[in-house]
């Protein structure tokens, strides 16, 4: 099922890129353009996916002797999982949150912030590590880089409509279309990141809750640095990879909140709480 998921992402991300440059550039030259950028966006994507979330975020690999601790929560988890351990990246950043990014659980990396770290107890700290594990485990990892990447080509080209006035077939320039594309395409990718994000947060908390035993632990953690990121967004959040993280590193409430990458924060608590109570 999650193969027929990312295919189907896959190509109406890449449908979206040459509609694009079909109406940036007529007549056969700019869909060609824009099925070249998705040719390889989605070979980079595929490869290298992870490597681009991470230097987007200033992310920094860590190895084993550098942060034991951190590792051995991580050993633990991935014991009960089953799974193989994967790399540990760092971001520099006082605002808590955290990421599982790569194309299989064997090329996996979880990015945890310094903000993070500081903040939680070695109990919260699990649960929000085994919630990225969750990603790992279902595979939808190589789905929501790949989202990532074609996301950021997309918004790239919305933006160039902007500046680059789209032709039409007599080569006469054509206003409409670039406000067409200006306004749609965005509209269109953020549609597609809401259908793939929220029902995965809720499917990683639950295998959190039954990997470590302990869904109040996440719930609390939850509770803690959602609030934190509404005060204090994330330095460098951008919206192609705000669906990564494991709450929302954009601000917004309100009328926003119906376009939010992520499931209300509430009731992701209120669903852990309950599964702590039929414990």
């Amino acid at each position: 099922m999650n193969q027929f998921k990312i295919l189907f992402f896959i190509v109406v991300l890449t449908g979206l890129l040459v509609w694009i440059g079909d109406l940036l550039y007529p007549g056969g030259q700019g869909l060609l353009m824009a099925l070249a950028i998705a040719v390889v966006m989605n070979f980079v994507s595929y490869f290298y996916s992870d490597k681009i979330v991470l230097a987007s975020y200033g992310a920094r690999t860590l190895e084993q002797q550098e942060a034991p601790d951190l590792y051995l929560l991580l050993s633990r988890i991935v014991q009960r999982a089953n799974l193989p351990l994967p790399r540990l990246a760092l971001i520099e950043d006082d605002t808590p949150n955290a990421f599982a990014t790569g194309r299989d659980p064997e090329h996996a990396v979880v990015a945890v912030t310094t903000g993070m770290i500081r903040l939680l107890s070695d109990a919260e700290l699990e649960g929000v590590l085994a919630h990225e594990l969750g990603h790992v485990a279902h595979r939808d990892i190589l789905l929501s880089s790949i989202t990532s990447v074609l996301v950021q080509a997309i918004m790239f080209l919305s933006r160039m409509a902007m500046w680059v006035a789209p032709r039409d077939e007599e080569g006469r320039s054509n206003p409409i279309a670039g406000l067409l594309i200006a306004i749609f395409a965005p509209l269109s990718a953020m549609v597609l990141q809401l259908a793939l994000s929220r029902s995965r947060e809720y499917l990683a908390d639950e295998y959190s809750a039954q990997v470590t035993g302990r869904p109040l632990e996440l719930a609390n953690a939850l509770e803690r640095i959602s609030g934190i990121n509404e005060i204090q967004p994330m330095r460098d959040a951008q919206p192609a990879t705000a669906h990564l993280m494991i709450v929302n590193p954009l601000r917004g409430g309100g009328l926003m909140s119906l376009f939010s990458t992520h499931p209300p924060i509430q009731a992701r608590i209120e669903r852990l709480r309950a599964m702590a109570s039929g414990m």
